[in-house]
């Protein structure tokens, strides 16, 4: 029996249609759907991501100052509610900024009138305690230190008035400067020259170290000097009768000139206090040099107005340094200050104790009448 082969034979021309048309259908169906999905996705951010970018760009121009801008409001959906519930506390924060700024507006004028109208009466108060203090020797001992502390109390009275009124322009934003060329070194060389007697009384030394600055830089000499007068002032008063270091340097954009003493200090809590109106490290240390409480904060301002920086380094039991720096020349960036904040020697020892002039008479008159 011999062998056979059976051969069959298909048209497949049928199949390759179906699978181009399958291969066709998947091809518009995930067009379809791709297409599907961005519409999906773009109808989302247009009712959810849109509104919520809407709200932050809006909060952030209310965080700006611009209490005018609200979101709109929409029909009656969650989003439209989230956008009245906006606007009603857009509205209601701005309802009291503007009653907080009239507030201040109407403090500021009140300190001010305040402190024009007690002017006058303050006038003939001194003019009649000045009288009795040039008089003070012919009164009883009594009546004389009532004198003395009449005339003390006045002049005290009327510096306050003084910073209150210059706080008041501060405030107002009506504080100008009237600058002219001047030198640090000699502004800060003239400031201890007056206060070297107040520092001898106190046992305190002033030293002026000056490597620079003897360059005239545009300032407002008469606002500089109350700064450095205000801080020598405050470091003969803290410094436990040791040294007090005036340092004043230079750099090609800026000039600097420190404070430091070697007294008692301040915690890092304090010091940041330091420059608020009226605040005081220990409200129990009696005042040897009067002071209004408004030195620090006027200084600070002043600094500020000229485009610089006062900023103070204080660790207790190691003293403190007060830094001021001004740019060169106004309108340019000041850059960093030439003298460190943090002083070379604030790990070192602390100098030894000064003598007051009346301990060196004592010692003086001790010595004669051992001789």
């Amino acid at each position: 029996m011999g062998n056979f082969q059976l051969y069959i034979g298909y048209n497949l021309a049928d199949a390759d249609q179906t699978l181009v048309f399958v291969q066709q259908t998947l091809w518009l169906g995930g067009l379809a759907l791709i297409i599907l999905i961005g519409l999906v996705s773009w109808v989302i951010v247009r009712l959810v991501v849109e509104p919520i970018r809407l709200a932050a760009e809006t909060s952030e121009k209310l965080a700006a100052g611009e209490l005018e801008v609200r979101i709109p409001e929409r029909g009656e959906d969650v989003i439209s509610t989230l956008a009245r519930s906006f606007n009603g506390m857009a509205d209601s924060m701005a309802s009291q900024i503007n009653q907080l700024a009239e507030l201040s507006q109407v403090q500021q004028r009140f300190v001010s009138d305040v402190s024009h109208e007690l002017r006058t009466p303050l006038t003939t108060i001194r003019l009649a305690g000045d009288m009795l203090y040039d008089q003070r020797s012919t009164f009883p001992p009594a009546t004389e230190r009532t004198a003395e502390l009449l005339h003390t109390q006045t002049k005290r009275f009327e510096e306050m008035l003084s910073d209150l009124l210059e706080i008041s322009r501060f405030d107002a934003g009506s504080a100008s400067l009237d600058t002219e060329p001047t030198s640090l070194v000699r502004l800060a060389e003239d400031a201890a020259d007056q206060m070297r007697s107040l520092a001898e009384q106190a046992g305190s030394d002033l030293r002026v170290v000056a490597p620079g600055g003897y360059t005239e830089v545009e300032m407002d000499p008469r606002r500089i000097r109350r700064i450095v007068l205000n801080l020598i002032g405050n470091a003969i008063e803290h410094g436990e009768r040791r040294p007090v270091v005036i340092t004043v340097d230079s750099s090609p954009t800026a000039v600097a000139l420190s404070v430091r003493d070697y007294g008692v200090g301040m915690s890092g809590e304090d010091a940041e206090r330091v420059f608020d109106r009226f605040w005081r490290a220990d409200p129990s240390r009696k005042r040897t040099i009067g002071g209004t409480g408004l030195g620090l904060a006027i200084s600070l301002e002043d600094a500020t107005l000229h485009g610089g920086a006062l900023e103070v380094w204080s660790a207790p039991g190691a003293g403190s340094n007060f830094r001021l720096t001004l740019p060169r020349r106004r309108g340019v960036t000041r850059g960093a200050s030439p003298l460190p904040l943090e002083p070379e020697d604030s790990d070192g020892p602390l100098p030894p104790l000064g003598e007051t002039a009346r301990d060196a008479r004592a010692q003086d008159e001790g010595g004669e009448r051992d001789a």
